[in-house]
């Protein structure tokens, strides 16, 4: 896939129905198979909703944003500089509380597009460790989030509706990221 059209954008007010669509679509794309459909309808119809996109999006600290191809979205990250989480409140922490591409773009480099855009707006804003979430039974994002140098630390306990799953926490320190800052760099005065 060619990436020079498509394009990463934080998003406004204006996406939210956009939000609330990629992000019940992608959701369900991604665990629908491995839970009951009641579990994955309580939790959906309670995070994916426009009053509750919206609070997010005017959340201090939280930033949404979305890969476009030709105005189609594609996928879309959701990341926080200031929830704090035990055990990093030592440091400056971002989490990557969301990180989805449509099922078909799977493989086809929007995901390691957001995460470059998370990994960039983290070195923006000084944080020195970039964490998230993730399903113990997600192998494909861990073998993802492990290729971008994360490294398990912790785990706790995810609610998907009445089902108690566990997540692993992973992070990343922000020092090995000077490669990365360094190529952002370049390509901003290439710009």
């Amino acid at each position: 896939m060619a990436d020079s059209n498509i394009i990463i954008r934080q998003c406004t007010e204006e996406d939210i129905p956009i939000l609330v669509a990629l992000g019940s679509k992608t959701f369900k794309d991604t665990f629908g198979a491995d839970n009951t459909p009641e579990d994955m309808e309580q939790y959906i119809s309670k995070t994916f909703t426009n009053n509750k996109i919206k609070l997010e999006l005017n959340e201090r600290g939280v930033v949404f944003f979305l890969a476009e191809q030709d105005g189609r979205a594609l996928g879309y990250a959701k990341v926080n500089t200031l929830r704090p989480l035990k055990g990093l409140k030592e440091v400056s922490a971002m989490e990557i509380e969301r990180l989805y591409s449509i099922q078909e773009m799977i493989g086809k480099g929007i995901g390691r597009m957001l995460m470059q855009h998370c990994l960039g707006h983290a070195v923006k804003n000084h944080c020195e460790v970039v964490w998230l979430g993730v399903w113990e039974r997600n192998s494909r994002a861990i073998d993802f989030y492990k290729r971008w140098g994360f490294e398990k630390f912790d785990e706790h306990v995810f609610m998907l509706g009445r089902d108690a799953q566990t997540d692993h926490l992973m992070k990343r320190e922000i020092k090995k990221l000077n490669h990365y800052a360094s190529l952002q760099n370049k390509n901003n005065v290439d710009r």
